[in-house]
């Protein structure tokens, strides 16, 4: 077998980004619960194949595969940690665009979606009260449905005032768009429902089965590993799945953009007729 070439762009995620099934690849990869075993000796050893390669020297006896799953491990912990919160600092971090927000205003954020969390389970509770059980476990979905619809637009509340970066094809930037940040955070908000559906769907329709069992009732100190195992389990899928869903890089046609930016862009680059830009996670 030949040494490796030093052109792989592993700048890129490895899988076509503008199929779902490449995006549910990259996330699958990125987000893969067993990445948190491994040692500190083989996360500085991907480190270094990483390094190494972008510097042009190849690893004797190195394979595509090897420097692939190099690349992913020196951001596992941020991965997770991204996929699995749902809160103030994420969505600040994952926003689209370099436009800076305040401290007054992520303040703003976190006790306005809290409080939006807290509002809507507290109120569908008491309207709840007398229904069946089962309709009352999905309370807490619709408190991260309210928390995620409040939370990501006032955390990136900056790039719809001031827009986001939109470049043409090859990345050169054409300007600023609050249309397409608008678009980009409804991609968003609309991931992180789906992700949440199945952790919050799925669990509470079998524990409700399971704790009518004599089985459980004999144990009822498995009711919490348990459900917690099946959000885990759900979670493991639903998040590279949703991640997936919409393209990191985004597009939007020109026709759908500002009046000013589009005269820029037409002025500018008149075959232009489609934008992109990074919907932020």
């Amino acid at each position: 077998m030949g040494e490796l070439p030093v052109d792989i762009n592993i700048q890129e995620p490895r899988w076509d980004q503008s199929t779902f099934l490449g995006r549910a690849r990259h996330f699958f990869t990125v987000t893969d619960p067993r990445n948190l075993l491994l040692s500190e000796a083989q996360l500085e050893a991907s480190r270094n194949i990483v390094q190494n390669y972008r510097a042009g020297v190849v690893t004797p006896g190195l394979t595509e595969d090897q420097l692939w799953r190099a690349k992913k491990t020196p951001t596992v912990v941020f991965w997770q940690w991204v996929n699995q919160s749902f809160n103030a600092v994420v969505n600040y971090s994952n926003r689209s665009g370099d436009a800076p927000i305040t401290v007054g205003q992520l303040g703003t954020a976190y006790v306005s979606a809290t409080t939006g969390a807290v509002a809507t389970a507290l109120g569908l509770k008491s309207l709840t009260k007398h229904l069946p059980p089962l309709v009352g476990r999905f309370v807490p979905f619709a408190a991260v449905a309210a928390a995620n619809c409040i939370n990501i637009p006032l955390m990136r509340q900056r790039e719809l005032q001031v827009g986001i970066p939109v470049t043409d094809e090859t990345g050169q930037r054409l300007g600023h768009s609050v249309t397409a940040a608008k678009q980009g955070i409804f991609q968003v908000v609309i991931s992180r429902i789906c992700m949440a559906i199945p952790a919050m769907a799925i669990p509470p329709v079998i524990m409700d089965t399971l704790e009518k069992k004599d089985f459980l009732k004999r144990r009822p100190w498995l009711g919490a590993p348990l459900q917690v195992g099946l959000v885990g389990f759900c979670l493991v899928f639903a998040t590279p799945l949703c991640c997936a869903l919409f393209p990191q890089r985004s597009s939007i046609h020109v026709s759908r953009l500002e009046p000013e930016l589009r005269a820029q862009i037409h002025q500018q680059n008149p075959s232009t007729e489609v934008v992109y830009y990074n919907k932020g996670l």
